[in-house]
């Protein structure tokens, strides 16, 4: 459930639209049923045509906004994150223990 709530609107209006299609060409599908799955479909268009600025008049502050937020989706996909297993991690403890037992063997043995 959470995965769908990070999707990309403009994808999810496309997979309607899709069903909205598949309804239509269904043969079993009742004249009511083919007549709002028409309405529903000219509707989702609209907005998909809106959200993609296919208009002339498409504001250009709304596509520079889009573009900054994919761009730090980017740049928040690209950093590893921080391991907290593996061979890494392990050299690193393992230097700290035999540091810190070195340390100890020094200062007793002077």
């Amino acid at each position: 459930m959470k995965e769908l709530a990070r999707t990309n609107p403009l994808e999810s209006m496309g997979r309607k639209l899709r069903s909205l299609e598949a309804l239509l060409k269904d043969p079993a599908a009742t004249a009511s049923e083919r007549a709002t799955a028409a309405a529903l479909k000219a509707r989702l268009e609209e907005k998909l045509r809106a959200g993609r600025g296919d208009d002339e008049d498409a504001d250009w502050t709304a596509f520079a906004f889009r573009l900054g937020r994919k761009l730090q989706e980017i740049d928040a996909a690209t950093a590893p994150p921080p391991s907290s297993r593996g061979p890494a991690r392990l050299g690193f403890r393992l230097g700290r223990a035999l540091g810190a037992g070195l340390k100890k063997w020094r200062s007793a043995s002077s």
